[in-house]
């Protein structure tokens, strides 16, 4: 069985120093973000992305998130719940939860 992850995600104080970071330690090229990969950097092919973005205050913005690419993003929020888990970032393609343990972690509708 394949482990879907998706993105893995950085939010970063200085996101040019982490940019720097992570390209020497991994040897990938971060590029700018398309409008519809919101704001940040990403790695352009490959998976799973690597992402890099400035810290927010947003519930994705605080903590690096994996994020799992799931076939039904609907079904999966539900069953975030039914298993003890939060849905604190609902989207249409993209959503922030929490496991039933507290952890933070994003879904991602397969496209």
């Amino acid at each position: 069985m394949r482990l879907p992850m998706h993105l893995i995600e950085f939010p970063a104080d200085d996101p040019e120093r982490a940019r720097h970071f992570w390209t020497g330690v991994l040897g990938v090229e971060l590029v700018d973000r398309s409008g519809d990969e919101g704001q940040g950097w990403q790695t352009a092919g490959g998976a799973p992305t690597l992402g890099v973005h400035e810290r927010g205050k947003g519930p994705g913005d605080t903590y690096s998130l994996p994020y799992f690419e799931v076939d039904d993003l609907e079904a999966t929020l539900r069953r975030v719940g039914e298993l003890g888990g939060e849905v604190i970032h609902p989207g249409a393609r993209w959503a922030v939860c929490r496991d039933s343990e507290g952890s933070p972690f994003g879904l991602a509708a397969t496209t």
